[in-house]
């Protein structure tokens, strides 16, 4: 499964994240080795920041992927705190040094901050006319953000799942008309969604996971797609086979019932 980006270039539907890896050197080795596995199951978008151990996660990226970087679509993202035209810039390369790469394939706005959008869109162009990134996009903007960004935004990371359906209101269609994906963070709610009854019925239907129905009921949609952290080789295994399963009309109605969609507009949540 992929999704396609406006510049027309194909990217896994399902990758993986990082957020609140490489904060225990005990479990260093496992989360080194699940990224290496996830890259042997095709699940070769990996999703980090700078602000995730402030810092550590790149690095336990770069790690992850050497001699493997070009089979990797690699996505870092910039805090707004650092989001000035220069600012950026000096982030992105202590991003790539951290990372042990040249270039990033994606680079995002982390979230919107005070510094003017121009600026940071200045300094994305301006790193991609260097090689340093190859597209660029944001994260956690709603509507009236997407509305101010020029062209070449290429997506918007937000957080999207079950129990966080408020974009299907008006940011999800703004995209599907707009041509840009949605990359869903946190697509099992940091694991809270586990414990559904109604997941726990469908999953046994499909002798599935709870997690795995979940992260097929992100994938549904072929302009979204989901990027869960995992910390094992197993939950790496257990991620991926998500890919193989296809909700019926029955079992969506049954997550509909119990996760019901949003009625009208609601602000954009973040974790």
């Amino acid at each position: 499964m992929t999704v396609t980006l406006p510049s027309g270039e194909t990217i896994p539907a399902l990758g993986m994240g990082t957020w609140m890896m490489a904060e225990s050197a005990s479990r260093r080795a496992a989360e080194i080795a699940a990224l290496r596995a996830g890259l042997d199951l095709g699940l070769t978008l990996i999703d980090t920041a700078e602000m995730y151990g402030s810092g550590a996660a790149e690095s336990l990226v770069g790690e992850a992927v050497r001699g493997r970087r070009d089979e990797v679509f690699l996505v870092s993202k910039v805090l707004p705190s650092n989001a000035s035209t220069a600012g950026t810039v000096r982030a992105c390369e202590a991003s790539l040094r951290r990372l042990g790469t040249d270039r990033l394939d994606l680079y995002l706005l982390h979230w919107r901050g005070s510094v003017p959008l121009a600026r940071t869109v200045d300094a994305f162009e301006r790193l991609r006319e260097a090689g340093k990134i190859r597209h660029w996009g944001v994260s956690n903007f709603d509507v009236a953000d997407m509305r101010e960004l020029p062209g070449f935004c290429q997506t918007n990371q937000i957080l999207y799942n079950l129990s966080r359906r408020g974009p299907e209101h008006d940011l999800l269609p703004w995209h599907a008309s707009a041509g840009m994906p949605i990359m869903a963070y946190s697509p099992v709610e940091q694991g809270r969604l586990l414990d559904s009854p109604a997941l726990a019925e469908v999953a046994r239907r499909h002798d599935a996971t709870p997690a795995q129905v979940a992260l097929a009921w992100v994938l549904r949609l072929p302009h979204v797609n989901a990027i869960p952290k995992a910390g094992t080789v197993e939950h790496v295994e257990e991620n991926a086979a998500a890919l193989s399963l296809r909700l019926s009309s029955e079992d969506l109605a049954e997550l509909d019932r119990a996760f019901p969609p949003p009625s009208g507009p609601e602000p954009l949540a973040m974790l």
